[in-house]
């Protein structure tokens, strides 16, 4: 196991430069203006649909939620699908991503995932539509959706299948073996730090229970996501507020901080304003992107399992599940970092300098964070657990989503040889991931989480006009 885990590190030392790189420039001068640039677009467009609609939406989601969706013939009732989607959207990010955002961009980073979050919610409803509109049935009556298949509505041809390939592999990677490496890391890593478990060996708890329910296939997928997100989102969010009540003196100055360092970054991070404010904001929208996931093109997978009467109505309950990850979950636990770590006699109250760096980051940041208050053994084993389920769920969401575009490329011929091929790769990405370093891993993901934005956000503009089309037939409808 040393030997394995030397070689490893090599291998990660040479690659982490390199892959550094190409997502300095990939998330510096392309995503912030494909995040912010298509939100814009149908936001101003659906005459702001994530405003309009947001009581509808959760009207949909809140007023027939259940943990027994019972089983469908094919695909997933609204709230499964909605589970399914949270999952893969309330994982890391939220809790290991938003932390690296703060340590790296100041607390200003998360007012830019607020603006990120509310003009993806706009873009969240598009892809949600377009993937009920453009999903197909297999001869077996399984329903596979997602971009691949939008995609290859809006432009015919080569360059239709060029776009939907590229999308596929660079999500197939992303968040089928890259991605679930990123969770298992996290997961590995905190339980090593909170109960002193070896990260394998959570390594091998993780394959075998992901290997039972991803043998089983969409329908034990929802059941189990439908029943672990409700109870997983609860049991942070009591944790995180009762740590709030007692910072509750900090949160004036917590909120301060979020709108001064959003526009005067420098003061926390150093460096020049100009620096400091791109970094502000680029790890607002890289860490942003890797949280609710909108121009992604992953949770088009989930929504396009929803058994609707009308592609809209699953386009106003895919915009509650970007404002649950990020103006729920992901702010509770920047609040909470913030309140106790950056206000007065907080570790990190004179930014994040060489001293603390040698024992802070973004791993263990929310444990100390939930630690000050919880005391460090109780508020390791906290976010721990929490942090187990969340990146578990998210695990189970991103191998479905991995494995309806590895059947896209691979499985027309023989579906269930392409369905257990992808499945024991993805295991074995699942296990390496407890072993890799997470700087790399964190790397690797957001390169390829980059790249998968460029086809689907170019889809998108695409395809305005179908969008629109639902959506004012919806309005004259008067529904």
């Amino acid at each position: 196991m040393d030997q394995v885990m030397e070689t490893v590190g090599a291998v990660s030392a040479a690659l982490l430069p390199v892959v550094q790189k190409i997502n300095a420039y990939l998330s510096d001068y392309i995503l912030v203006f494909l995040l912010i640039g298509v939100g814009l677009v149908y936001s101003i467009r659906t005459r702001f649909v994530q405003v309009r609609c947001f009581g509808e939406g959760m009207r949909r989601v809140f007023g027939s939620l259940s943990l027994h969706g019972g089983r469908h013939e094919s695909g997933m009732s609204s709230f499964q699908a909605l589970a399914t989607a949270i999952a893969a959207q309330v994982g890391t990010g939220n809790i290991v991503g938003a932390s690296g955002a703060i340590l790296t961009g100041g607390p200003g980073a998360i007012f830019w995932m607020w603006v990120i979050a509310f003009f993806g919610m706009a873009t969240i409803y598009a892809e949600a539509t377009l993937a009920q509109q453009t999903r197909i049935r297999d001869k077996n009556g399984n329903i596979l959706g997602g971009p691949v298949y939008y995609i290859t509505t809006a432009f015919r041809g080569a360059f239709g299948k060029f776009l939907a390939g590229f999308f596929a592999v660079a999500i197939i990677l992303a968040l089928g073996f890259m991605g679930c490496m990123v969770q298992s890391n996290s997961i590995g890593s905190t339980f090593e730090t909170a109960f002193g478990i070896p990260s394998w060996v959570m390594g091998i708890v993780l394959v075998v229970i992901c290997a039972v329910i991803f043998l089983g296939g969409v329908q034990r997928l929802a059941s189990v996501c439908e029943k672990l997100v409700p109870v997983m989102a609860c049991v942070f969010l009591v944790g995180a507020v009762f740590i709030l009540v007692v910072r509750l003196r900090y949160l004036p100055a917590t909120f301060a901080m979020i709108f001064q360092y959003a526009f005067a970054p420098q003061a926390i991070i150093g460096g020049g304003f100009g620096y400091a404010l791109k970094t502000a904001i680029s790890q607002g929208a890289k860490r942003g992107l890797f949280s609710n996931e909108a121009v992604m093109g992953s949770t088009p997978h989930a929504h396009a399992q929803a058994n609707v009467k009308e592609p809209h109505e699953q386009g106003v309950v895919a915009m509650v599940g970007v404002f649950i990850d990020t103006f729920v979950v992901l702010t509770l636990n920047a609040l909470v970092i913030i309140s106790t770590l950056y206000t007065p006699s907080g570790i990190l109250a004179e930014g994040y300098t060489d001293a603390v760096a040698a024992t802070i980051d973004k791993t263990n940041l929310a444990q100390t964070a939930f630690g000050s208050v919880m005391t460090p053994e109780l508020g390791s084993a906290f976010v721990a657990v929490c942090l187990f389920f969340f990146a578990f769920s998210t695990i189970l969401g991103w191998n479905l989503f991995g494995k309806i575009n590895a059947l896209y490329l691979f499985g027309k011929k023989s579906p269930k040889a392409c369905t257990v091929i992808y499945t024991v790769i993805a295991l074995v990405f699942i296990f390496l991931g407890t072993l890799t370093s997470s700087d790399l891993v964190w790397e690797l993901t957001d390169m390829f989480n980059n790249l998968m934005v460029i086809p689907n956000a170019i889809a998108l503009l695409a395809l305005t006009g179908m969008v629109l089309k639902t959506t004012h037939g919806v309005q004259r409808a008067g529904k």
